[in-house]
């Protein structure tokens, strides 16, 4: 096997959106993991809404992909965290930007917080690149 194999079977429920129930990776691959990125400008500047913030923290996981040779193409799975039910479709929409097919799997988890009380989401992802 040199691909990924998409695993989203008829006993569960469609996915709520764009992304997989299991993917599954060959022997070999190459995997990257992530430290949750937040929405914070490189001049510690944190945009006020969770659509700025979200871009921001999918170029962050972008510019450490591109670093580790890999691309979007090669995410697996996503966790995406933010402070509000009310951020879901905005967060969902930046986060179907950035995925490519086959998409990944991914969690949201609604929090009560981070570390400053102006950050509103964060995001981290497992990478695997096929050999």
């Amino acid at each position: 096997m040199s691909e990924k194999t998409v695993f989203n079977p008829p006993s569960v429920r469609r996915p709520f959106g764009n992304y997989n129930h299991g993917l599954l990776v060959p022997p070999g691959a190459s995997l990257l993991v992530t430290s949750g990125q937040l929405g914070i400008a490189l001049d510690d500047t944190i945009p006020e809404s969770v659509t700025a913030q979200a871009e921001l923290c999918f170029e962050a996981v972008s510019a450490i992909l591109s670093e580790a040779g890999m691309s979007f193409a090669d995410v697996i799975r996503i966790s995406g965290f933010v402070t509000k039910r009310d951020d879901f479709p905005a967060y969902m929409a930046v986060r179907d930007r950035y995925t490519l097919e086959p998409k990944p799997v991914s969690t949201l988890i609604i929090v009560s917080g981070f570390t400053r009380p102006e950050f509103l989401v964060e995001v981290e992802v497992t990478a695997a690149r096929v050999a």
